[in-house]
Order: C-alpha cells, then sequence, then structure tokens
C-alpha cells in the first residue's frame, strides 16, 4: 500500500480537480552532467534544483512480490540534450523516479524509485529506455557461498 499526502488523496478521491501529478526524472553518472526532467510545459523549481520540461511518458513499477519492476520510459528527442549525455556514457547511468504534485514539489507522493538505465534505442522522433534493477535479486543464491568441507571443516564434524 502507498502512502500519500492529504491534498494528494484528496485530489486523487475528488470529483473534479486541479492538482496535477507529475513525473520528476533524475539521470546521473559521473560521466555526464545531471539532467533532471518533468513531463509538465513549465520547469518545475524544486529543492534538488530545477527540473526541466520535457514530454516523456513512463508507468510506474508494478506492486508485485514476484517481479522485479522495471519502467518503460519514451522521451520525446526534438531536444538533443538527453541523448548527447547518455550517449557519451561508458557504464549504466542511474534513473531517480519521483512523483509530485504541482502544487507541492517537494513533497514526494511516490518514490524515489532508484534505478538503472538498462536499456536505451532512439530514432529521430524519441529516445526509449528500459530502467530497472542491474543486479536480478529473485534469482540469486542466499547464501552466495556454499558450505563444504574443504571451506568450512568446523560444520562437518
Amino acid at each position: 500500500m502507498r502512502v500519500v499526502s492529504v491534498n494528494a488523496l484528496r485530489a486523487m478521491l475528488a470529483q473534479e480537480t486541479a492538482e496535477v501529478f507529475l513525473c520528476c526524472i533524475t539521470i546521473t553518472h559521473p560521466a555526464i552532467v545531471t539532467q533532471r526532467l518533468v513531463n509538465n510545459p513549465q520547469a518545475l523549481v524544486r529543492s534538488a534544483g530545477t527540473y526541466t520540461p520535457c514530454p516523456m511518458q513512463m508507468t510506474l513499477p508494478a506492486q508485485r512480490s514476484d517481479q522485479i519492476p522495471q519502467v518503460n520510459l519514451v522521451i520525446d528527442n526534438v531536444d538533443r540534450t538527453v541523448l548527447e549525455q547518455i550517449r557519451t556514457v561508458a557504464g549504466i547511468p542511474q534513473v531517480t523516479m519521483e512523483v509530485v504534485l504541482a502544487s507541492s514539489p517537494d513533497v514526494v507522493e511516490a518514490g524515489p524509485f532508484d534505478f538503472s538505465l538498462l536499456v536505451a534505442a532512439y530514432d529521430v522522433m524519441v529516445l526509449t529506455g528500459t530502467i530497472g534493477y542491474a543486479d536480478d535479486v529473485l534469482n540469486q543464491k542466499v547464501p552466495a557461498m556454499e558450505y563444504t568441507p574443504t571451506n568450512s571443516p568446523g560444520l562437518f564434524l
């Protein structure tokens, strides 16, 4: 169950509302300038910095216990700034997703979701990416080490 603010709950339950939910994306990597994007026609000023308006579509990760969350992100490629930054990266950029209300941009309603940019593709019109966790935690062995008489003789007396 997700906990939201009173204003967000009021907006979700109202028949009509003037509140706008915005998705803020922050792309970071040591080799690039941090990119802050928001799906809004105007820039959004938050305590973390100013988020640049950018037409984009995304879905929040599913809340399932048997599946690692992944988000498909589609960013409009008219302004080539984000594409140029991602193309220069050697490694995996980190992506943080947060949902806020336009009226209270410093109150995070959902998130922060910290992901890695797993796959990126682009064409003239759009930059698409799959963001998720780099480690497949659901398929890792626990414990990672096997206990055998050779490496743990005290267990086998």
